[in-house]
């Protein structure tokens, strides 16, 4: 019997009355089938391939079979404008069989929200942070509102899984979870991941049903490729202009300031342009996206903010300013596009430097092979296992240790951290008055009431906050202008430089509590250095495939001869070199470069090494390390690099107490404060290094003479 047999015959029939549909998918039966039987699931088929209808006429179906006594199921999307963007079509599905559904997020009104807890719909579409609101607000009934959940939908689940988002929404369902009189079933929809075995494993938290992934087979596709090099961002935007012309595209550009300048480019010329981005207010995003819908030349100029699955209509054209920095990105970003019959997937890379072609040929080769960025299995989530502990104490007033640490061991995300690390925490957290203890019982401390009780507690719920502006101010407490929290969290003081009013600044102080950074001006003529703030990796993989890129003789068709020319010229520099057996290094006086194309993590820990091992200077990016100091030579260095290929060279007590001393203090999290010095430098090591895929590497890596 197939799943749409299976379904109740009020939802046959509205799917087929109302939608004119006559079958399912494949990967709509697939995951009914799976769905209806009970089972977890991850859903994977590329972007528009239906995968809300494969979750949601199963849940539905479950609805209307059994009546529902309060919310029978959650659906959770990682951002508000792909809840926002899902909200009719869902509203319909829920319609056509006399069920209903709501929307709970903060740009709601209580209004709304009173009515709803009044009379609960059975769909509830939310984020993790509205629904971690719901439960610690004392407004919200959760025994009551969820004492039938059933089901809950997790899309774009490879966007959560992996990170601390992801680890805070499994917290927040597993403190939900006992609400519910069922075992409440899990559902992951996602386009590209490569391991969704892991994403099923980490969704399951502590539910005791069956898990299968769903992945049908898919049909290869004819993609349209195109990857070309322009000498400046006007001749950029300008060619973005033509192939823009009378279409309907998304132009991706890999941060804000260049999404403002390219637009600014374009406008006035012989497209409608709009800006989508996330320091973009709402309404103006919104506005953006119903007037794209309705236009038929017209380009939205975006961040990844339209990565995921909001609907912005058929798509022409996607374009690509540079490169993204995942596999995954780029299918995302290309499966915008082709969804139409008759119509062909395609992206076009307009770089403005040989880099960035290089890069954008090796996530293409990587995509045709078919590899996509596996999701991280984190174990140890410290800063979300402390908003957690903060966020229980709101949540009940006052609770045990035990009751918080019953709930928390059950997170995946916390599963490498043992009772004596918890209860180390939370002495930690009571020393430093983060919370206070009576009666056996936790309640929130002064120090964290301070911190994080600013308009209700509105720094708490949003654990992962929208934009906060910081003052950049002088000495003298002149105004320079203002910069994101995102952005300051991750500079250090006497380190950090950066440009703000056409002007280079050095950052003297960072003021998390008046959300004030205090700068001086840079050395004149020197570039900001960037050199105190937190590197954006790529990956061991694509970086390895960079290096593939130049060092075969592959004719790619789709780089036009300009960029190819560039990638002639990096071959015919660095190719040789990169073929020889043996680690690549250059020597040059007292100055090697090593060659490793081994991503930011390992080349990272590489440095740490040779300056534990040498007190050798190290300045390391994705691709090579630049060592200088005394004794270098190639003897020297490769000397240095087999010691670091021993696994007890990292694992010594001596080694790991000068990696730690050498970290830098990058603040990653809002809650990293709360915790002991030697875990909070263990968010930045995780963040940072990586120890075992560097010896792996190493002890694969031929290391002959160079």
């Amino acid at each position: 019997m197939t799943a749409f047999a299976r379904f109740p015959p009020r939802l046959q029939e509205a799917i087929v009355s109302r939608l004119g549909w006559t079958s399912l998918r494949p990967v709509q039966e697939l995951a009914g089938e799976a769905i209806l039987d009970g089972k977890n699931a991850v859903v994977l088929a590329p972007t528009a391939g239906g995968k809300t209808e494969a979750s949601m006429f199963p849940a539905i179906a479950n609805m209307v079979e059994r009546d529902v006594e309060g919310v029978g199921v959650i659906y959770i999307a990682p951002i508000k404008a792909l809840l926002n963007n899902q909200e009719d079509r869902l509203g319909m599905y829920t319609e056509m069989v006399g069920l209903r559904r709501f929307v709970w997020h903060g740009d709601v009104s209580d209004s709304d929200k009173r009515k709803f807890i009044k009379e609960p719909a059975e769909l509830l579409m939310t984020t993790p942070e509205s629904l971690e609101v719901m439960l610690v607000s004392s407004k919200s009934p959760v025994q009551r509102l969820f004492k039938d959940l059933r089901l809950v939908v997790i899309d774009e689940v490879h966007a959560l899984a992996g990170t601390d988002r992801g680890a805070h929404l499994m917290s927040v369902l597993e403190r939900l979870a006992p609400a519910s009189q069922n075992d409440v079933q899990r559902v992951g929809l996602s386009a590209t991941v490569g391991n969704p075995e892991q994403i099923l494993t980490w969704l399951k938290g502590s539910s005791k049903r069956e898990g299968v992934v769903v992945d049908p087979p898919k049909n290869p596709a004819k993609r349209d490729l195109f990857i070309g090099l322009y000498d400046s961002i006007m001749s950029l935007s300008d060619e973005a202009a033509v192939r823009a012309t009378a279409k309907k595209s998304l132009f991706f550009c890999q941060s804000r300031a260049l999404t403002e300048t390219v637009a600014e480019r374009m406008r006035g010329r012989s497209v409608d342009v709009f800006v989508h981005h996330s320091s973009v207010s709402l309404d103006e995003r919104r506005a953006a996206e119903e007037r794209f819908q309705h236009g038929t030349n017209a380009c939205i100029v975006c961040t990844s903010t339209l990565e995921l699955g909001i609907d912005v209509g058929d798509l022409d054209a996607v374009l690509q300013a540079n490169a993204p920095s995942s596999v995954s990105s780029f299918l995302q970003r290309m499966g915008r596009t082709g969804r139409r019959a008759g119509t062909t997937a395609n992206t076009t890379f307009l770089c403005e430097d040989p880099d960035t072609v290089v890069q954008a040929v090796a996530l293409i080769e990587l995509a045709r092979a078919g590899w996509v960025e596996r999701v991280d299995d984190q174990q140890r989530c410290w800063p979300v296992l402390v908003h957690q502990v903060l966020a229980m104490t709101l949540q009940f007033g006052a609770v045990s240790a035990e009751r918080c640490w019953e709930q928390l061991a059950r997170v995946p995300d916390f599963r490498g951290i043992t009772r004596a690390e918890f209860d180390g925490v939370l002495a930690h957290m009571k020393q430093e008055d983060y919370l206070f203890e009576s009666g056996g019982l936790l309640s929130m401390g002064t120090k964290a009431e301070k911190r994080y009780g600013k308009k209700n507690f509105l720094e708490l719920y949003a654990v992962f906050s929208s934009p906060v502006l910081y003052r950049v101010v002088t000495a003298a407490k002149r105004d320079v202008g203002s910069l994101e929290q995102n952005f300051v969290d991750r500079l250090v003081e006497q380190m950090s430089s950066f440009l703000l009013g056409g002007r280079a600044w050095t950052v003297d102080r960072v003021n998390h509590e008046d959300r004030e950074v205090v700068v001086r001006d840079a050395p004149r003529g020197v570039k900001p250095s960037w050199g105190g703030f937190i590197p954006q990796h790529l990956g061991f993989e694509l970086a390895q495939r960079i290096k593939g890129v130049l060092t075969e003789e592959t004719r790619y068709p789709y780089v036009e001869p300009t960029a190819f020319k560039q990638i002639d010229e990096k071959r015919a520099d660095l190719g040789a070199l990169l073929r020889r057996p043996g680690a690549a290094i250059q020597l040059d006086g007292v100055v090697a470069r090593w060659w490793t194309f081994a991503g930011g993590r390992i080349n990272h820990t590489l440095k740490y090494g040779f300056d534990i091992l040498e007190g050798w200077k190290v300045v390391a990016d994705n691709f090579q390390l630049r060592i200088e100091g005394d004794g270098i030579n190639h003897e020297s260095v490769r000397a240095a690099i087999g010691k670091m290929a021993q696994p007890d060279f990292w694992t010594e007590d001596s080694t790991r107490r000068a990696l730690v001393a050498r970290l830098p203090d990058y603040r990653l999290s809002k809650f990293q404060d709360c915790l002991p010095e030697r875990f909070a430098l263990e968010v930045i090591e995780r963040y940072l290094l990586d120890v075992e895929g560097t010896v792996r590497w190493l002890g694969t890596e031929p290391r002959a003479t160079p």
